[in-house]
């Protein structure tokens, strides 16, 4: 081999291709991305979107109570049941109180159904006032929640209590031989004035401690109030039959046209049922309204 041949044969050695360098153990590759596994929450309720679901979520909340303690229903429904078997038996069989063609038992079963929904709605605010004691008024009012929603959730809760207690009233009722509707509709329409009727006397009634402040000043007020407004308005008797000056007086009652409304549609007597339904939504409206006004001077 000659001389000029190795510098050539060096040259093409240099210029080939290094071999690949094994990999190191140590050295670990990256983890490829993961795409995510959970999709993205929905967007928050904002505005009025959020007040159904407050409602409703305080609505639940209030009912969780009666699952707890079931006695109160039953307890409840001693007064209605006494009104229906002593009170209407016994003016049906003496016929003192003039109704028309209508028995007074007929006649007194829808009034007794208001009676006992505002028995249990007049005296709301006594647990709104116990919650203030016991610090859980301060947690709500310190959340998100609007204080039209807690009032309302606390007022529809307050609703179909009452209406647990309708369907008792009207079960007895039916035994005792009361004549009453049977159609769907006018059945859901006797539910929303009991509904109605009751959340305008839970709100009066958690407008009045948001003022006093104190338990027994409103169970004071609420059994001062509770039978003015009860033989102030038409569910004992006619208010043609009242005396002239409390005449004016039942008819501004709320509860006479809630019994005016749950007449019309259980035993069918001369309805006013658009007038009824207005007066009543009108009623629980401003209710709300002065109860949510009220409530933060309740939780000072």
């Amino acid at each position: 081999m000659s001389a000029d041949a190795l510098p050539t044969e060096a040259a093409s050695a240099s210029a080939a291709p290094a071999a690949p360098a094994a990999p190191d153990p140590l050295v670990t590759s990256p983890a490829p991305s993961l795409a995510p596994a959970i999709a993205p929450p929905p967007p928050p309720r904002t505005g009025w979107r959020v007040l159904p679901a407050r409602i409703g979520a305080l609505c639940i909340v209030e009912l969780q109570k009666i699952r707890h303690d079931r006695s109160e229903i039953y307890t409840r429904a001693v007064q209605p049941v006494l009104w229906l078997a002593v009170f209407g038996e016994t003016f049906t069989r003496i016929r003192a109180i003039p109704t028309g063609n209508v028995p007074y038992l007929d006649y007194l079963a829808p009034g007794i159904i208001a009676q006992s929904a505002m028995f249990i709605a007049i005296f709301y605010g006594i647990m709104i006032i116990w919650e203030r004691d016991a610090g859980v008024l301060t947690k709500l009012l310190v959340t998100p929640t609007p204080r039209a929603a807690l009032i309302t959730g606390k007022a529809f809760a307050s609703g179909t209590k009452a209406l647990i207690q309708a369907i008792v009233v009207l079960i007895f009722a039916a035994i005792l031989g009361v004549g009453m509707t049977a159609n769907p509709l006018k059945i859901l329409g006797v539910a929303v004035l009991v509904v109605l009727g009751s959340a305008f006397f839970s709100c009066l009634s958690m407008s009045i401690a948001g003022i006093v402040l104190t338990r027994d000043r409103l169970m004071g007020i609420g059994q001062a109030i509770t039978m003015p407004l009860f033989f102030s308005s038409n569910a004992l008797y006619p208010t043609s039959v009242m005396p002239g000056w409390l005449q004016p007086i039942s008819r501004i009652n709320p509860l006479s046209y809630e019994v005016d409304g749950l007449r019309g549609l259980l035993i069918g007597t001369a309805e006013h049922l658009p007038l009824d339904f207005a007066v009543l939504v009108v009623a629980s409206v401003l209710s709300i309204w002065a109860a949510s006004a009220l409530l933060p001077r309740l939780a000072k």
